[in-house]
Order: structure tokens, then sequence, then C-alpha cells
């Protein structure tokens, strides 16, 4: 049997168990993506970052997500950012917990985002950046239809752009 998960929108009162999601998984998280600060990792930090999240959000240029298991615990994170509705392009970023992993959430988040990014912000591309490494995420976004764009010499080891064009 498959494991219920809801996604919703982030909101201001998400910020304790926000914290103890990205606590329990900042060394998963750390060996595949670029490390917060220190100071993220207080109620006032995670606070902040709701607050400036909601604010972009607001401004219709980050449009983000918390992924809860059957019990409401926050289990992961999807969003669209750096929304350019003139462009129709945004980036898509998500984060899953490492127990979490291997039940088709990372797919089932980037799948929202893609149904996010066409209905509502009418958007025509989605962008990914992944390290080379990071294979687990490479194969989510191939299975949801990104492509992946030829490194420049200068990208050797930086990470690799994915880009997906969606149909209006």
């Amino acid at each position: 049997m498959k494991a219920s998960f809801n996604i919703r929108e982030l909101r201001c009162t998400d910020t304790e168990a926000l914290l103890a999601f990205e606590k329990q998984n900042r060394a998963w998280f750390e060996s595949h993506i670029d490390a917060r600060a220190p100071s993220f990792y207080s109620e006032q930090g995670v606070a902040e970052h709701i607050d400036g999240y909601l604010s972009d959000f607001a401004r219709g240029v980050w449009h983000p997500f918390v992924i809860e298991d059957a019990v409401g615990s926050i289990v992961g994170r999807a969003n669209l950012k750096g929304i350019d509705t003139a462009s129709g392009v945004a980036e898509v970023g998500y984060r899953i917990a490492q127990t979490a992993c291997g039940q088709g959430l990372a797919t089932q988040a980037l799948e929202h985002l893609i149904r996010q990014a066409q209905t509502r912000w009418a958007l025509t591309q989605l962008v990914a950046y992944v390290f080379p490494e990071n294979a687990g995420s490479r194969k989510v976004l191939e299975r949801c239809g990104f492509v992946p764009e030829p490194p420049l010499q200068s990208e050797a080891a930086a990470e690799r752009r994915f880009v997906r064009a969606i149909q209006r």
C-alpha cells in the first residue's frame, strides 16, 4: 500500500515543524546540496526564512510548499522560485526527508510543481539545478520530463542545469 502524503502551501504557523524537519535532515541535505547558514537552525532563523518566502509568494516570485505525511509531520518541501511571469520561467527545488525517500515523494512533489507552474502561473519552462553526484534527483527530474543541458567547459564540477517545457 502506498503511503499517503499531502502537499500544501507553506504557512507562517509552520515554524516549529519546519525547524524539526530541517534539523532532523540537516546532514542528509548537506550531503546533496549546499549547507544553510548555522543561524537558520533556530526558531528565529526558520521564522525569518518563512516570512521571507511568504513575502516573496505575495510578490509573485516564489511559491513555497511543504509535504506532510499521514499524521501531519513535514517530510519534504517543494518550491517554485524566481518566478518570472514575463518570460514564463521559474526554477524548481525540493528536499525530501531521508526517511521518506524511495516512496515516490520527490516525483509527486515535482509533478505538483509542474501543475502549479502551468495552471496557477501560466509558465512555459521550468529549470532545475543538480550536482552531478546527486543521481536520485537527476532520475526524478528525467522521470518528470526534464532534459539536461550540456555543461559549459567551466562547469565541469558545478551543478547541472535541467529544463522542462510546459504546454499551455
